[in-house]
């Protein structure tokens, strides 16, 4: 760690010119989904800022001679605050730097891309977005579930499950149209309060659920249940993060994909 630090101090006070930050998706762990132009950049990075949800194999696309910075949040170890990551993107684009801003899924669907930008253009930072395959787009894909279809699901809707301070509240808006699909995005610790809140919205109990556990990885989970048997699964399943739900009829198309993937029926 120490060695760490004294790189990124060198780093920053050693650094000339204007440099440029690049806000860029990673996907949802497959290294074979980054966009050609992800791993281009990849390839040529000289500092790499990174969140958890990066996998190990997108990660060991950077060059040896990068520096890696883990700027990501998990449990007991919360890592920067964002105001700190924005401002240390800022100081390495100021010193000189080409910096891969490397973020899980799409930096702009619940990536925190778009205040990271905002910060970067009030401080007159030259960035770029590059976009990634998001979590709902990379899980369902890679679980044989169609997020849409012609028979029952003509709506889609991404939402967190995780609300500013805590748990998501669900009441202001109306989720009780069984024609359309949610996905929760870090719904995992609140999924028997998002099951509850959606069937008092009207979703009905046997409504299919999946948890997707580590998508698109080689390790991937697909569990699947009910709203009304969610609460149970993830308390005798136990699955970990990164996890998505998805909920809807089109769950009911994941049964083809255990050739693919371990598919168990809760």
């Amino acid at each position: 760690m120490t060695n760490a630090i004294d790189s990124l101090n060198k780093l920053l006070s050693s650094g000339e010119g204007e440099g440029r930050v690049w806000l860029v998706g990673a996907g949802p762990g497959d290294v074979e989904l980054l966009t050609v132009k992800a791993l281009r950049l990849l390839h040529q990075a000289e500092v790499v800022v990174y969140d958890r949800l990066v996998s190990e194999a997108v990660m060991a696309e950077v060059p040896a001679s990068a520096l890696c910075i883990d700027v990501g949040k998990q449990p007991g170890r919360h890592g920067l605050k964002q105001g700190e990551i924005n401002q240390l993107l800022v100081d390495l684009a100021r010193g000189g730097r080409e910096v891969v801003r490397l973020k899980g899924g799409d930096p702009f669907i619940f990536g925190r891309g778009g205040e990271e930008l905002a910060f970067l253009q009030q401080a007159q930072v030259r960035c770029e977005v590059v976009p990634g395959i998001t979590a709902a787009v990379g899980c369902a894909a890679a679980s044989n579930i169609p997020l849409t279809h012609r028979d029952c699901a003509q709506s889609l809707r991404l939402i967190t499950g995780h609300g500013k301070l805590g748990e998501p509240q669900l009441a202001d808006r109306v989720f009780s149209d069984a024609r359309e699909t949610l996905v929760f995005y870090m719904g995992l610790r609140w999924s028997a309060s998002i099951a509850a809140q959606l069937q008092r919205q009207g979703r009905a109990g046997d409504t299919p659920v999946a948890i997707i556990e580590n998508g698109t990885r080689a390790d991937q989970r697909v569990l699947i249940t009910s709203l009304a048997g969610l609460a149970q699964t993830v308390e005798e399943q136990r699955p970990v993060s990164p996890s998505l739900l998805i909920v809807g009829e089109v769950v009911r198309y994941a049964s083809a994909a255990q050739q693919s993937a371990a598919v168990v029926q809760a």
